[in-house]
């Protein structure tokens, strides 16, 4: 009982102690889920074993108590051919398969008890393990946070004066491109225009001389 003793020590640990330990809290978080996985399959071994002395103390008892009845038989049929001797041979062996039965029934109750306490234990190792992977992804999620508020705030320590001024600068060079650019826009539209007025012109002459010529042909 010994080992599952450790395992449940292990798990008794403040994983926030070893956080501040730790150089890289996620790594740590995730090592240490994995360390309490890795207990909880040895456990589970330990217990498959143990399960396992039990089944095998359980059969081997079974076994004595049917020796010992089966012993019980040939000394009954030994009196009934009258040879007394042969039966005592056999009840002397049936006494002494009941001795080892009665070991081998306190070695599988201890047996039973152990394993039955084993299965405690890992349960007891289970919860403890689901808890760590529930906090898991929250202390990870809060690392990250940490984390990246350490970043903002480094950031915003280095944008001093300097940095203040050239983005001052920077938006007056873009003040002034919009504003040329504006102007330029506004003298194209002008062109433009004068362009379009020019054409309509062009073209209402056209149709007039057009028009003109039409009337002529219908007065002849």
């Amino acid at each position: 009982m010994g080992f599952l003793s450790r395992l449940l020590d292990l798990f008794k640990s403040n994983v926030n102690d070893a956080l501040e330990r730790a150089e890289d809290p996620e790594k740590m978080i995730k090592l240490t889920v994995l360390e309490m996985e890795e207990s909880v399959d040895r456990a589970n071994q330990a217990l498959v074993q143990a399960m396992g002395t039990e089944k095998r103390l359980e059969r081997q008892y079974a076994d004595l108590l049917k020796d010992s009845e089966d012993m019980q038989q040939k000394a009954i049929t030994a009196l009934r051919m009258n040879d007394e001797r042969l039966a005592r041979v056999a009840l002397v062996k049936k006494n002494q398969l009941e001795t080892q039965a009665v070991q081998y029934k306190q070695m599988h109750e201890s047996a039973r008890q152990t394993t039955a306490q084993m299965k405690v234990q890992i349960e007891q190792l289970k919860s403890k393990l689901n808890e760590a992977k529930s906090k898991e992804a929250t202390l990870i999620a809060r690392s990250k946070n940490a984390k990246a508020q350490a970043e903002i705030t480094k950031q915003l320590s280095g944008m001093g004066n300097h940095s203040f001024g050239k983005f001052d600068k920077y938006e007056e060079k873009i003040l002034k491109l919009e504003a040329e650019s504006q102007a330029m826009t506004e003298l194209n539209a002008a062109d433009t225009d004068l362009n379009y007025q020019i054409k309509q012109l062009e073209q209402n002459t056209k149709v007039d001389d057009e028009l003109a010529q039409l009337k002529k042909l219908l007065n002849k």
